[in-house]
């Protein structure tokens, strides 16, 4: 009994040994969010502006539709219509940067070939010194052309669509940051 025992307890060594324990497997990581899709930035008017608004961004097909509603410009007035480099909008706004350009390219109207990206041309208010319209702009929301995180401002005086490197249009009246939504 003795010569059986040695193997069968040796078989039984064996045997424990290659059984292992499985790790056990960690759930698959949730696929992340799509992209944003809309945005929108809150106007903050300049000292002694009165100007209000919101404007909306909305991305499809490759393109951005852009909705301006808003309050407190002059009567009739023209006014240039810019996306800022930088998302801030403090003092007079000069925090906001320079249009934004990420494909280096001058300064033009929305419609022609060479401009920036940030180049949306004049807005006009109406006779009661509203405005309300809508844009559509060859850009995405995301990624390194895209426009969240930057400020759209809207100027004093009207863009010239010419004057390098951001069209005269004279001070900055209103900053609104642009934050997806």
């Amino acid at each position: 009994m003795k010569r059986y025992l040695a193997p069968v307890l040796a078989a039984l060594v064996i045997g424990a040994c290659a059984h292992k324990e499985e790790a056990p497997v960690a759930p698959a990581a949730p696929p992340p969010p799509p992209p944003p899709t809309q945005a929108h930035a809150v106007l903050k008017a300049a000292k002694g502006s009165k100007i209000a608004g919101t404007i909306h961004f909305t991305e499809a097909n490759g393109e951005i539709t852009v909705k301006a509603d808003v309050t407190g410009l002059k009567k009739g007035s023209f006014h240039g219509f810019h996306i800022h480099e930088v998302g801030t909008c403090e003092g007079d706004f000069s925090s906001a940067g320079g249009h934004f350009n990420p494909t280096g390219k001058k300064h033009g109207s929305p419609t022609a070939e060479e401009k920036h990206v940030g180049d949306l041309g004049n807005v006009k208010a109406d006779k009661k010194g509203v405005l309300n319209t809508t844009i559509t702009l060859k850009a995405p929301l995301n990624g390194p052309e895209g426009i969240i995180g930057k400020s759209i401002i809207i100027h004093k005086g009207k863009d010239d669509l010419k004057s390098q490197p951001a069209g005269n249009s004279g001070p900055r009246e209103a900053c609104g940051i642009i934050e997806a939504m």
